[in-house]
């Protein structure tokens, strides 16, 4: 009976040590010596990386970024908009070629 009891304490510890080195894998140690916190990069490096989805989101955002020349706002492109124009000729805008507000040293 004695020998039984000591097998399934064996046995419980070693399950306890399994549960606390698979919650250990998963998170991040951060240490803080004198108020200043240093994060463990490498294991922060490695939860990033290891993302499968992280290739396509990558091949998406660079698709987004890719936007075609001719689909463009003028304002990312330096062109003039209709509003920049109505607020730079002010109330003579469409009636008359000569600025409400003249550009700067006139």
């Amino acid at each position: 009976m004695k020998y039984l009891m000591s097998v399934a304490a064996i046995a419980l510890l070693m399950s306890g040590l399994a549960v606390a080195q698979a919650e250990e894998a998963k998170g991040c140690v951060d240490v803080q010596v004198d108020g200043y916190k240093a994060p463990d990069y490498n294991c922060l490096s490695q939860q990033m990386g290891n993302n499968p989805d992280g290739a396509r989101a990558a091949q998406n955002n660079q698709e987004r970024l890719n936007v075609p020349i001719d689909k463009r706002p003028p304002s990312q492109m330096g062109l003039a908009t209709p509003a920049a124009t109505s607020t730079r000729m002010g109330n003579t805008f469409g009636t008359s070629v000569k600025p409400q507000r003249p550009a700067n040293g006139n």
